[in-house]
């Protein structure tokens, strides 16, 4: 795998895919500048060659131009970051982005406006990609957040730079390094944590992992769809009826693989899908009627910390229940700071998915877990075993 360490970028003009897709205020600040941050070392490294960088993302979904998704309201912030000024380029490609790139000298910063203004960045126009990698000498992309997405500015436009100029930067590599070290250099016992609403979204990954892991522990909606499987009472719960035998399926083959499966033994269960709702403590293959459970219970949470108390290698993807409303975020909070415990004490976790990674901010913990990915949908897709367009352009 290529990378920026490999390279000396003296003399030379960087284009970097970056995914500053960050959260804004009503007043256009930025909310969480945890991406911001994660793409500052490879900024940094080019800069102190003697290079200099041109930052292209996108930003939100515009269905046009949208002012609210303009990214000249992060480069206040960015320059903050950076310590120097960033130019900004009103558009991503055309006159005025060539003759700001053509411009910059040694240490300077231009930020291109948002790429999905143009319907041809999520088309993978081959045109498109190559105006953007025009603009650069060298093509790095740090943008794992979009790197399972065959888009022109994170997989066509590699076409466009030959061998030794075309490289992934820190952020991406780090992602690919732990995302590799769960799915092919794990310290056994693995353990890994699912939660989530809906079976469905996590039915191919579950599979991939009954090849690797030695325990699955699943939590959050889809627990449900499995007890339901079984025969159990889960009144009001959420259900995919459709993925019943896929449950019954997925049992089976832990059973036969050896592989422990662990699902909630009892819910903190709700009347209601509300914040306020009353609630209750129920076994959860026998919650009554007009109850539904929206956390896993605290024997659950104790029996789900024993096995993580256990375990050398854990990977966290999903919360274990409705995390959005305080009544239901304890056991997922739980699961944080038993997966951060179990890292202390030696074993290699990796966090990945917006729910599970909210969940160690929130907790504090994030700086006591090994990793924590960038990537929600791709580093899922990642360890479902799918090829990410955005890796296999320049891994090629």
């Amino acid at each position: 795998m290529r990378t920026i360490a490999d390279h000396d970028f003296a003399g030379q003009k960087a284009l970097i895919r970056v995914d500053f897709n960050v959260p804004l205020t009503d007043d256009f600040q930025v909310a969480d500048d945890t991406r911001i941050r994660g793409a500052l070392p490879t900024i940094n490294k080019i800069l102190a060659d003697g290079g200099s960088v041109i930052l292209m993302s996108h930003l939100g979904r515009p269905k046009a131009r949208e002012e609210k998704f303009s990214l000249q309201h992060i480069v206040s912030h960015l320059s903050d970051k950076l310590g120097r000024p960033v130019a900004f380029a009103s558009d991503c490609v055309g006159a005025e982005a060539e003759e700001k790139a053509a411009a910059l000298q040694t240490g300077e910063v231009l930020l291109l406006e948002n790429l999905r203004y143009h319907d041809a960045e999520k088309a993978g126009d081959k045109d498109f990609a190559q105006q953007l990698a025009k603009l650069g000498d060298v093509y790095v992309n740090d943008a794992f957040g979009t790197a399972h997405r065959a888009h022109a500015s994170t997989a066509v436009i590699a076409d466009y730079f030959e061998t030794g100029k075309k490289m992934f930067g820190h952020l991406m590599a780090n992602e690919v390094e732990n995302g590799n070290k769960v799915l092919h250099d794990s310290a056994s016992p693995f353990t890994a944590i699912l939660g989530g609403a809906k079976v469905s979204d996590k039915i191919t990954i579950i599979t991939n992992l009954l090849n690797k892991a030695d325990n699955i522990i699943i939590g959050g909606g889809m627990a449900y769809t499995f007890f339901a499987a079984q025969g159990g009472q889960v009144g009001n719960s959420l259900v995919e009826q459709e993925k019943l035998d896929t449950a019954k399926d997925i049992l089976e083959q832990a059973h036969k693989k050896g592989v422990n499966l662990y699902l909630p033994v009892d819910s903190v269960c709700a009347d209601n899908f509300a914040a306020d709702a009353n609630t209750q403590t129920c076994a959860s293959d026998a919650i009554p009627d007009g109850w539904m459970g929206l956390d896993v219970g605290p024997e659950a949470r104790e029996a789900f910390k024993k096995v993580i108390s256990q375990s050398k290698t854990l990977l966290w993807n999903g919360p274990m229940g409705v995390f959005e409303m305080d009544a239901f975020a304890e056991g997922t909070k739980f699961i944080a700071q038993a997966v951060a415990e179990a890292t202390q004490k030696g074993a290699y976790s990796l966090v990945g998915g917006g729910d599970s990674v909210s969940a160690v901010n929130k907790m504090g913990v994030a700086d006591q877990v090994s990793y924590v990915s960038t990537g929600g949908g791709a580093m899922l897709e990642f360890l479902e075993g799918k090829e990410l367009p955005g890796i296999k352009a320049i891994a090629d």
